[in-house]
């Protein structure tokens, strides 16, 4: 039997799965809409969440003697969807390699942006409040670990909570490792010295 060919979500349709995945946390609800877009969606879907955060962040990049205008726009557009492939692509193959999950690459891509981008974006907006900031972090982190946790369970098929728990962990190394080294790459020539 063949795996179902994967629906081509819209931009409305990703957002009313965000809606229900946000309202209800669960590896059920992730079941529901893995399978309802692939891989180009969720890039589709992520490089939104990009423009969000590049325009916002330009247009803060005055206040931030550190960052300029358009170094703001264009390494956001570039990086965040880079470290969302990075973080996805780890997720993926640790997950089946080390602990044989069985779900694919578009089905981890797709569940991750599901909550990925309306929290970036959450994070984005509140996190220009300067009293806020480093709350709505910490708050947006807690939230996007818990998202993970149950988005690698429900995309990579692994029922062992401990299994979804350390293929979280290694993927996040993994994330920070290599994404480490591209952000120093990528920023070089944009930041002021």
């Amino acid at each position: 039997m063949t795996a179902p060919s994967p629906l081509k979500a819209s931009l409305a349709d990703m957002f009313s799965q965000s809606t229900a995945v946000l309202a209800r946390p669960s590896p059920q609800t992730f079941e529901l809409f893995e399978r309802r877009g692939g891989t180009s969606q969720a890039l589709i879907y992520v490089l939104v969440a990009a423009i969000v955060s590049a325009v916002i962040a330009a247009i803060f990049a005055p206040f931030h003697p550190e960052t300029t205008f358009f170094g703001q726009l264009i390494t956001r557009l570039i990086l965040i969807p880079l470290q969302f492939v990075i973080f996805t692509g780890a997720v993926y193959l640790v997950g089946k390699y080390l602990f044989r999950g069985t779900g694919t690459y578009p089905e981890v891509a797709y569940s991750f942006a599901l909550f990925f981008v309306p929290l970036s974006i959450i994070g984005t907006v509140l996190g220009i409040i300067p009293i806020l900031g480093w709350i709505v972090g910490f708050l947006i982190s807690v939230a996007m670990i818990f998202f993970g946790y149950l988005a690698v369970g429900s995309s990579m098929n692994l029922r062992d909570s401990v299994g979804a728990a350390v293929t979280l962990i290694l993927a996040g190394i993994a994330y920070w490792i290599v994404g480490a080294f591209l952000v120093a790459l990528i920023l070089a020539p944009f930041t002021r010295g």
